[in-house]
């Protein structure tokens, strides 16, 4: 197994595996985060616990030798042509294996060829603490696919060796729970870097619970016009938090807070280390979506503008911007805010 990129996510992976797999190699561009994931090794906090795992790792693909069964991909979106080109060009990994948030797979089949590609959603929370430090902050279930819709041996062949992890769910809709995801990564990771909060602070807060609901309630207008049937995230049906019934959107928020609650978006990570974000692909993956189907998504258009603008060092997140996230969707007719045909 081979872990390309090993932040929060990457990095509880290959601290989890390890041990439970034949082999797990991590690869990651930075130089002192690999120097401390081989010696002392990987800190993982996890259940109020740490522990430390050595780690075979490298900064360059050039470094790397034998063959892999997968690639689990988890390198940030600015970074995959950097990541997988070299790697694509050694012919060393059979499958690899989108992990990343937001719409990337079309970017990564186009580097590794799609017969080469399988998908999964990652529901687990985690915090990059630093080089060589992370902490796994909830905990819950991976979904596979096969972009086709089919389920081969190589898809219950990723799941086994996944299972040490975390749950592991095959799924023949992989593309409706790829919008799923990005439903939670759309409304509460990226309201959560707008507040500089928690997802669970964001649904406390009284403008940010309501964002949550409008932006959701947007990305799923767009899901519902690309004809996709969305699967189950967080422990809840899409739709119910995109209800238009108060008390129904009420439970299913609480459902999710459960679930995840105390789970820090990885784009305000990328903030407050001065670090690029996936809001291009992640709330502009909503806004470019509709525009394919002839719809538009201001809310999640103004969420990327405001991540922009932290980016570029002109604001910082604050749970105030809550309300002009929620003002970019007033007079937008429809149930969800979202604008179908214009």
């Amino acid at each position: 197994m081979l872990i390309v990129g090993t932040g929060a996510i990457g990095g509880t992976l290959a601290a989890r595996m390890t041990g439970a797999v034949r082999r797990v190699v991590a690869l990651d561009a930075n130089r002192e985060h690999v120097e401390r994931l081989r010696d002392p090794g990987l800190t993982l906090d996890r259940s109020g616990e740490s522990h430390q795992v050595k780690l075979e790792a490298y900064t360059s693909v050039d470094e790397v030798d034998g063959e892999f069964d997968f690639a689990l991909v988890a390198v940030k979106a600015p970074a995959i042509e950097a990541a997988l080109q070299p790697l694509a060009a050694r012919d060393m990994v059979e499958t690899y294996v989108s992990l990343g948030n937001g719409v990337v797979h079309d970017r990564i089949s186009a580097i590794v060829g799609p017969e080469r590609l399988l998908v999964g959603t990652v529901e687990l929370g985690a915090t990059n603490l630093g080089p060589g430090h992370v902490r796994q902050t909830t905990i819950n279930p991976f979904v596979i696919g096969e972009l086709d819709g089919s389920i081969r041996d190589r898809t219950r062949a990723l799941a086994r060796v996944l299972e040490p992890v975390e749950e592991v769910r095959i799924t023949d809709n992989i593309r409706g729970q790829l919008w799923s995801k990005l439903l939670v990564n759309s409304a509460l990771s990226g309201l959560g870097v707008v507040g500089g909060c928690t997802y669970a602070e964001v649904a406390a807060h009284p403008e940010g619970r309501q964002a949550i609901f409008e932006v959701w309630s947007e990305g799923h207008e767009i899901g519902m016009a690309q004809g996709l049937s969305l699967e189950t995230v967080l422990g809840i049906e899409p739709e119910r938090l995109a209800s238009t019934d108060e008390q129904e959107r009420t439970a299913a928020l609480e459902i999710v807070v459960q679930h995840a609650g105390a789970t820090r978006a990885s784009m305000l990570q990328d903030i407050e280390r001065g670090a690029r974000t996936e809001v291009d692909v992640i709330n502009g993956g909503v806004v470019s979506t509709a525009r394919k189907v002839g719809a538009s998504a201001p809310m999640n258009a103004s969420v990327v503008e405001v991540v922009q603008g932290f980016e570029r060092g002109e604001s910082s997140p604050s749970t105030d911007l809550f309300a002009r996230v929620r003002h970019a969707g007033e007079g937008v007719t429809g149930r969800s805010q979202a604008r179908v045909g214009g």
